[in-house]
């Protein structure tokens, strides 16, 4: 099994990090516009990957790419880079695409004359609208964003933290936009079985208070982490590496993932089944009036940034 990384920044680096100690691929080679970092950081892991399974891994071009299953692109410039650390400012991440956008359409096309049957999985912020692009560059329905699922795994975890359980006993998802308009679904939330209001039990602070304060800790977990590190990276890259463990191996997971909904005319997340071919099936679960109205907002926020792109 063969995956491409395409961008060996801070995001690109911990994409290589989380493949290697998963045991995810057999090869990985890593591109970047400076070769000279995507060799540093080739040699910096290799000498850890021992611990690991076997892999061979390479600094290399686009004409490498021949054979790989999976191509991860982490290019671009990110959010701190491109000023988009202000909590105050609902464009969030979507302030990074028009910087974005000549990246992804010098690289694209590369990507897919080299490796015309890999899946692309978008990491990039923001992943989304940028996925649209790539899906338009490559011509193909192979084209896939991280979407939410860094997000659901943020609700389950601050959940968990409230509840004082393990997130991995948590059920709960965060659909639409992995950005500022986000939707938590609040009214599927479970921890065995039991809602979480009712799990909180006699005493709780007030549910609009308690919900107010966890979205906030999710929506903007990525700037909290910047403003202690400078880049919000390791979770992503731990993300990353889970999705292309169910691409690799042909898993049929199903995952909160961004992948394009003629429903909704652009891509979003929702639950979607993972495997080889990227997603054969998206999942709509059970919304609220309210929650459905807010993920056809947060699809209409997605469309308004896809139709600046144009042609």
């Amino acid at each position: 099994m063969k995956v491409a990384i395409v961008g060996a920044g801070n995001v690109g680096s911990a994409c290589l990090l989380s493949l290697v100690m998963r045991g995810s691929a057999r090869e990985i080679v890593v591109i970047n516009r400076r070769h000279e970092r995507a060799e540093g950081i080739v040699t910096d892991i290799q000498y850890g990957a021992p611990l690991s399974c076997p892999v061979d891994l390479r600094a290399g071009d686009y004409a490498d790419l021949d054979g790989a299953q999976l191509v991860l692109i982490t290019a671009g410039i990110n959010e701190k880079a491109g000023g988009a650390t202000d909590r105050s400012d609902a464009a969030g991440r979507l302030k990074l695409l028009d910087q974005n956008v000549a990246v992804y359409r010098e690289i694209v096309p590369k990507i897919v004359a080299n490796a015309p049957q890999a899946v692309i999985v978008v990491v990039t912020d923001p992943p989304d609208p940028l996925a649209d692009l790539a899906r338009k560059l490559a011509g193909h329905d192979r084209v896939l964003s991280t979407g939410t699922f860094l997000d659901t795994l943020r609700f389950r975890f601050h959940l968990a933290r409230c509840l004082g359980v393990h997130p991995m006993s948590v059920e709960a998802l965060v659909l639409g936009e992995h950005g500022t308009s986000q939707v938590f679904l609040w009214s599927s939330a479970r921890i065995g079985g039991m809602p979480i209001d009712e799990a909180l039990g006699q005493g709780a602070q007030p549910a609009q208070e308690f919900q107010r304060r966890i979205e906030q800790e999710v929506r903007f977990a990525n700037i909290t982490i910047i403003e202690g590190t400078g880049a919000s990276q390791l979770g992503i890259g731990m993300v990353a590496a889970r999705i292309a463990d169910a691409i690799l191996r042909d898993e049929q997971a199903v995952i909160p993932i961004g992948a394009y909904d003629d429903r909704y005319g652009v891509t979003l997340s929702l639950p979607a089944v993972v495997g080889r071919l990227g997603v054969s099936k998206v999942l709509e679960p059970d919304m609220t009036d309210g929650e459905r109205e807010a993920l056809g907002e947060s699809a209409s926020q997605l469309r308004q940034a896809v139709a600046r792109l144009g042609n």
